[in-house]
């Protein structure tokens, strides 16, 4: 590659973050990760291929960012759009027990919920209000001695918790 491209190509990603905003490259949920690889492939391909011009690369970031701006931008505008592209909260403790049924739905063990209630520094499974498969997969955990602060927590609607009655 020559040197006036990386060169030409770093100017233009950093030109077009600033104009496409924080949001671009943020991993919110699985859709932003997705993108987020998909940007560090393209860019990474770009500038190592002879094959691929700069402005074909060009081309390509810029139609990444339009696209990200444009299903960032539904899913605030549609809450429709929106569930079509994000995971929703999934509760997968509550109140000390284990939703079973949900955990095999998303595919979770008992030993990586309690590894995540470990590292909220809880010792045991009654500790926990609750724990939470999060949109972007990280584990929300809640303890017994804290209220419930939004509706996931407390077992509404929030939080998936399909086939199990609490």
């Amino acid at each position: 590659m020559s040197q006036v491209k990386g060169e030409t190509l770093y100017v233009a990603l950093v030109a077009a973050l600033r104009v496409s905003g924080k949001r671009t490259l943020a991993q919110l949920n699985a859709f932003d990760l997705a993108v987020t690889v998909a940007f560090g492939s393209t860019l990474a391909t770009i500038m190592l291929s002879r094959d691929v011009s700069l402005a074909e690369g060009v081309v390509a970031l810029g139609l990444l960012i339009v696209l990200q701006w444009v299903v960032t931008a539904s899913s605030v505008r549609s809450k429709r759009f929106a569930e079509m592209v994000r995971a929703e909260p999934t509760l997968l403790l509550r109140n000390g027990e284990f939703c079973d049924e949900t955990m095999r739905r998303e595919r979770v063990t008992r030993e990586e919920v309690k590894s995540a209630r470990r590292r909220a520094g809880l010792s045991g499974p009654e500790a926990a209000r609750a724990v939470i498969l999060e949109g972007d997969g990280s584990f929300s955990v809640t303890t017994m001695d804290a209220p419930p602060q939004d509706r996931a927590v407390a077992g509404l609607d929030g939080a998936r918790q399909s086939g199990n009655k609490t």
